[in-house]
């Protein structure tokens, strides 16, 4: 049976795209050290990156965009960046197994595992893969938008992010229905 691992990144940041790979790991081609995305260093994370490209027998990043993110919503953004990712696979699955509680629906089986990316290797895969891909286009973004240090925290409601969103109001990139955004955006619009 081949089983595709899927996970998400970016899910509760308040800026940029969400991020979703699907995995297919080579049972012939072994890779220690799969762990959840956020429990491994940034180089760890990149240097494993590399290798589960290298070896899987197929992975696919997906997105849902902010206007995605904005219309659907966080969730059923976050289900159809996960269709996309299964079905671009350049293998079809048997099944899919998906980290959480949620699965999107697809052709195939699935199952979800909450903290699945902790306990099993393909959706850690595809944790390492979304998050390193992730990371990539928030530091592309902050070379955009300098201000805010998207950076260091990738998104994610920091207490710099938060001051840096508080000064300078939102930009193009931040996701303008999540509370503390929409408050500065609707504080901006008031004045």
């Amino acid at each position: 049976m081949i089983i595709c691992g899927c996970d998400e990144v970016g899910r509760g940041a308040g800026a940029a795209e969400i991020y979703v790979c699907a995995v297919i790991l080579d049972p012939n081609r072994s890779i220690s050290g799969l762990a959840d995305s956020k429990k491994l260093s940034a180089a760890k994370r990149e240097f494993l990156a590399a290798e589960i490209k290298e070896k899987a027998l197929s992975f696919c990043i997906a997105t849902a965009s902010l206007a995605e993110i904005e219309k659907l919503n966080v969730l059923y953004a976050t289900m159809l960046a996960m269709k996309r990712a299964v079905e671009g696979l350049s293998i079809q699955p048997d099944k899919a197994m998906i980290d959480g509680n949620r699965a999107p629906s697809l052709a195939i089986p699935t199952e979800t595992i909450i903290k699945g990316d902790s306990l099993i290797p393909a959706i850690s895969a595809a944790s390492i893969v979304a998050k390193v891909a992730r990371d990539q286009k928030l530091v592309d973004y902050a070379a955009l938008y300098p201000q805010y240090g998207f950076e260091n925290h990738k998104g994610y409601f920091t207490k710099e992010h938060l001051a840096a969103l508080a000064k300078y109001g939102p930009c193009p990139i931040h996701r303008i229905t999540y509370g503390p955004v929409k408050a500065l955006f609707d504080q901006m619009n008031e004045a």
